[in-house]
């Protein structure tokens, strides 16, 4: 699944293609894409609208219209594409805008998980979805009290707290990993054993793996690619995560592999008390 680094590397390749763009034509080719209003509804409201910005929240990208915003989740596989209005539809294209210059923008997910909001732009941060959000990972309230204070009753384990994007918005599972293998803590340590000192460091290393993700353009997983076939390069700099069965980078001890949530999760058992 795309996460906070994935989202901005598409955001940044749209940018210079969609701001400025006047939406003249909607088609809507798999109603369930669209999660608030109706889809006549959103078809209707979003005519005419032109692109003003298009930034992030969290894993949402949040598109700026006139008088409404454009939330998409991109969930597991969703992508976009451009192309010619009257080009042939593929299976898996659910959504298109028709631009004024007759370029047709496509919402692309092989699994229909995606999601759209349009909501009306004074409420977008006041309303769900991105209302129930938490902190960025870059926001200056991200202190390590904030973050203590949000776990220290959670009995769960701490990889599953740091997934809870009402604390922290738009850490997912790679990154996870690589955060709590810096850390020095073990992705099943009850949250509630996670000390203050040990939340300042995963605030920093949150902090030093999110930068270095977003400068090398994400992630490239099988189900991710930005747009037009555009790839990250972040895996290449992976410590920890999918190699489970590989010497520790730190002490050479064989990472572990297990599930914690239902994630898959690999972890040093020597490095991560």
């Amino acid at each position: 699944m795309p996460e906070k680094p994935e989202v901005i590397t598409v955001v940044n390749n749209l940018k210079e293609r969609i701001i400025g763009k006047k939406i003249v034509g909607c088609n809507i080719y798999w109603d369930n894409i669209i999660a608030y209003p109706t889809t006549n509804e959103f078809k209707k409201e979003i005519i005419n609208q032109k692109i003003n910005t298009i930034s992030t929240r969290g894993k949402f990208i949040v598109i700026g219209l006139d008088d409404y915003s454009l939330l998409i989740h991109l969930r597991m596989e969703g992508k976009f594409f451009f192309r010619g209005k009257n080009d042939s539809i593929n299976k898996h294209e659910h959504v298109e805008l028709i631009f004024s210059d007759d370029t047709s923008f496509r919402y692309h997910d092989t699994r229909k998980f995606g999601k759209m909001y349009l909501i009306p732009i004074e409420d977008t941060y006041k309303v769900k979805p991105l209302s129930m959000l938490g902190l960025e990972y870059n926001d200056k309230n991200l202190t390590k009290e904030y973050l203590y204070n949000k776990i220290h009753n959670k009995s769960l384990p701490i990889k599953t707290v740091l997934l809870d994007q009402s604390i922290i918005t738009g850490i997912g599972n790679i990154y996870d990993d690589e955060v709590l293998f810096l850390s020095g803590i073990n992705p099943n340590r009850k949250a509630n054993k996670v000390t203050l000192d040990e939340c300042e460091k995963i605030i920093t290393n949150t902090n030093k793996v999110l930068d270095k993700a977003i400068k090398l353009g994400g992630t490239t997983i099988k189900s991710f690619t930005s747009s037009e076939g555009v790839h990250g390069l972040f895996q290449n700099c992976l410590l920890v995560h999918g190699k489970s069965g590989e010497p520790c980078p730190k002490c050479n001890t064989i990472l572990e592999k297990t599930r914690i949530g239902g994630r898959g999760t690999s972890y040093c058992k020597k490095c991560q008390k």
